[in-house]
């Protein structure tokens, strides 16, 4: 399927749950679904950073205009961000104990 302007959302909603294990059917079976699953840091600039420049392809705009669709994506349909599943923290509390 090519993606286009009326179709980048469900392509960008469907990525993104597919980096955190999830799928679009699951997401129509729970209610509030973006606001329960979260994705890392890392994961939101990988999204990131897959997205911009498939905006730009789409709209035919600049990084900066990018970025503000993305903007603007991120905040209706975008994970939460939540660093507390990732070994990173356990290695900071690690340090801080020893």
């Amino acid at each position: 399927m090519k993606i286009n302007r009326t179709n980048l959302a469900d392509h960008l909603v469907d990525y993104q749950l597919t980096m955190v294990g999830k799928t679009i059917a699951e997401a129509y079976k729970t209610e509030e679904w973006y606001s329960k699953w979260t994705m890392t840091d890392e994961q939101h600039e990988q999204l990131k950073s897959y997205a911009l420049p498939l905006i730009k392809k789409v709209f035919k705009c600049n990084k900066s205009r990018a970025e503000s669709i993305f903007g603007w994506f991120d905040l209706q349909f975008g994970l939460r961000i939540d660093n507390s599943k990732t070994n990173n923290d356990d290695e900071i509390l690690h340090d801080l104990v020893l």
